[in-house]
């Protein structure tokens, strides 16, 4: 049962994402009935999942939702502003339903006044104005409910081309588990028009055997209606399982089904899945008629023979698949492309995964020890092996973007409704892939900078207007991938940010000295410290201070780095840069006297020979371009005479570039990432560490910190002509 409830949480959430960007869909560009149809959908189905569970509080609200989104799509009301509003907040109290079915706290109600505001807002549209009404309490579901229309029969009515026939059997435990068989009757009749139906009582028992909470009826049906076979079984979908059901189409069908077998596209394809292509069989029906197949003692009957004795499909759509299926008789059945995967398991076959790396490593160090050919190809085998099946474990973890740019679309909404400005979001390279483990923690970072950018950067349309600027003002989220590491953008269009202004902060707290010469992205990061904001006004999304520098440790944690570039007057962009994974990397390993250091190879440009020993102003010329430098002797305190043939690596993290000097060079090395302890956690020029082959501990370098601190070394150095190197 926990693992059941599990899956209706997981579903239900992706459900109400689905409704969230529905109605924001209308909101941008329009109704339509299919958006206004799938919302109606995720709201039936979380009622019905909920149903089953017996969560009487959520079935209860998301049914009163259900009836609005009803008469919406019937064309009985309108959706305005208003109403859209309304139904997103709804959501996010369906939300807050769902979080409480997680956490085991059903019964509690999350939020009492939400909920009795919400119902009174729905009564509103679902009570008739035009008839006297009772007032009725916000929280009686009972009394704003839809009242529920009687079924038409049509007695002796001439069968049209366009009526099904329907055979249903109802679930004998139908009632036991709530549900009602009439409600399957009028859902049915929104698809169309029942215009006959015959109630079935043979089942029904003596007076003395009856049992009032099982189910002895079944229906006889005739429906008039354009829908799809798949459809109509829809809306049996809670019973169909258990229930007998038989679909039969109207002849007007059997000639469409003909000429959509006839333009299948050319794809390995079995019997059942051309018939369910076409229409001529829904999945439930392929199902139950290969559990006969398969049931079958003597060698199975052929599935089209077994479909025409279930009266599933007619003999002349068979044979024109069976004619379809001819030509393609060596194709195959295609594989699902997803599956959900729970994310304790990818863990630990990561782990797993990075104990085999170590332990390669180990075995490789010590077959080279004893240098037999056989063995060290042998070795070599495993290792490419390993490495293959390391990628392959490392992009079960990779999940897009998009996974949080969807939860934006809302609050910029929300938020610019709220601070009266107009503005529109743009959402670009939400395919970009990044570990799974990082996707939440980036979610808050990210949710600062955009409440920033609209309440700071993004002015109001009265004065975009007067700079000759449009009326709205434009936020964009944007991603891509670039230099094994992923790049997300929050660009804005606004104001920019007032160098002069930051400085005069950053003086009066003491950040700075009056003296100081500081460049653009010096000035901007300065946004970043604990408590500076240079906002007049103090509102509910910014102005006190606090959230740029949560921005910042935040995405150092993730081993990540956070720029700003801006132009007063044109706009700001707020720049995070992060590793792809923080799993396992390739490296660069790097020795410095008898310490090992691992640098990620992505982010390493070339390596060149002969670094001049006189070459103390951390500035050398490279092919007749100037390349700041640091010494890592000099930054970690290592002591010791340096090589006599140093090394410098040229190291290269988005726009910047610098170089690292070193005593040796080792080689390239997979390198598991190992979380770094509390003494060595805010040592900015570390990002983790790894075991190497000999058991031995070797640092993971930060490069974005060691360009950096290079430029700094270098700019604070007298000016003079910088060595040359050769490569």
């Amino acid at each position: 049962m926990a693992s059941a409830r599990a899956i209706l949480v997981q579903e239900a959430r992706e459900l109400l994402a689905a409704m969230e960007e529905a109605l924001l869909a209308i909101e941008s560009e329009g109704y339509t009935a299919e958006r206004i149809n799938s919302i109606f959908r995720a709201a039936h189905t979380i009622k019905g999942s909920a149903g089953l569970f017996a969560l009487d509080s959520l079935v209860s609200f998301t049914h009163v939702v259900e009836s609005l989104l009803d008469k919406v799509r019937n064309g009985e009301l309108p959706l305005d502003g208003i109403m859209l509003s309304l139904l997103l907040t709804c959501g996010d109290y369906i939300g807050s339903l769902i979080d409480a079915v997680e956490n085991d706290s059903e019964a509690q109600e999350p939020n009492a006044e939400l909920r009795g505001f919400l119902l009174a807002q729905l009564a509103e549209y679902l009570v008739d104005a035009s008839s006297p009404a009772e007032p009725a309490a916000a929280s009686n579901v009972a009394l704003i409910a839809e009242p529920e229309p009687l079924i038409e029969v049509l007695e002796g009515e001439t069968v049209s081309s366009n009526i099904w026939h329907i055979s249903l059997r109802m679930p004998a435990d139908a009632l036991r588990n709530g549900m009602d068989p009439l409600s399957f009757l009028r859902y049915l009749g929104k698809l169309g028009r029942i215009v006959y139906v015959h109630t079935l009582i043979d089942k029904l028992p003596e007076l003395s055997e009856f049992d009032p909470e099982t189910c002895y009826l079944g229906f006889e049906l005739e429906l008039e209606s354009q829908a799809s076979k798949q459809s109509i079984e829809d809306v049996f979908e809670f019973i169909r399982d258990d229930a007998q059901l038989h679909i039969l189409a109207p002849h007007s069908r059997i000639d469409e089904y003909l000429q959509l077998i006839e333009v299948l596209a050319e794809n390995p394809q079995r019997l059942g899945e051309i018939l369910q292509q076409c229409g001529a069989l829904t999945h439930h029906e392929l199902e139950r008629v290969l559990a006969r197949q398969r049931e079958q003692r003597q060698p199975g009957l052929p599935l089209g023979i077994l479909l025409v004795e279930e009266q599933m499909v007619p003999p002349t759509v068979i044979a024109a698949a069976l004619g379809k299926q001819k030509q393609h008789e060596e194709k195959r059945n295609q594989e699902q492309t997803f599956i959900k995967v729970e994310v304790g398991k990818l863990d630990e076959l990561i782990n797993l995964v990075g104990e085999l790396v170590i332990a390669g490593a180990t075995a490789n160090l010590l077959v080279h020890k004893g240098e037999p050919a056989e063995m060290q190809e042998a070795s070599q085998g495993v290792a490419d092996l390993v490495e293959r099946i390391r990628d392959a474990a490392l992009t079960l973890r990779m999940v897009a973007i998009g996974e949080v740019f969807q939860r934006f679309p809302r609050v910029v909404r929300d938020v610019s409704k709220e601070i009266g400005k107009d503005i529109q979001l743009l959402i670009s390279g939400a395919d970009a892939e990044l570990d799974k483990s990082m996707v939440e923690k980036l979610a808050d970072p990210l949710m600062h900078i955009v409440r920033n950018s609209m309440d700071h950067g993004i002015e109001p349309a009265g004065e975009r207007i007067g700079l000759g600027k449009s009326g709205t003002g434009t936020l964009r989220l944007n991603a891509y991938h670039d230099s094994g590491s992923i790049v997300i953008e929050v660009i804005d269009d606004g104001r920019g940010l007032n160098r002069e202004r930051i400085l005069a902060k950053a003086l009066e707290r003491g950040l700075i000295a009056a003296e100081q010469q500081l460049s653009d992205k010096e000035v901007y990061r300065l946004i970043f410290e604990p408590g500076f904001s240079t906002a007049e006004q103090i509102t509910n999304l910014s102005g006190r201070g606090v959230g740029m520098d949560v921005v910042r440790r935040n995405i150092e944690q993730l081993r990540g780095e956070v720029e700003v570039l801006s132009e007063f007057g044109s706009g700001t962009t707020v720049r995070i840069r992060l590793p792809l994974t923080l799993a396992i990397i390739d490296g660069f390993q790097v020795q410095v006297g008898a310490e090992m250091f691992v640098l990620p190879l992505e982010q390493v440009i070339e390596c060149v020979d002969q670094v001049p020993q006189d070459s103390r102003h951390y500035l050398v010329n490279l092919r007749g371009e100037p390349l700041p430098f640091i010494r890592l002797r000099e930054l970690f305190g290592i002591t010791g005479e340096p090589a006599v043939r140093e090394s410098l690596v040229v190291l290269q993290c988005g726009l910047g570039r610098a170089g690292v000097v070193v005593d040796q060079l080792v080689g390239e090395f997979q390198a598991v990432i190992k979380p770094l302890g509390p003494l060595f956690q805010k040592n900015r020029g570390l990002s983790g560490s790894t075991i190497l082959g000999n058991g031995s501990v070797a640092l993971i370098l930060d490069v974005a910190h060691l360009i950096q601190q290079a430029g700094r070394n270098a700019a604070d150095q007298p000016v003079r002509a910088p060595a040359s190197v050769a490569s």
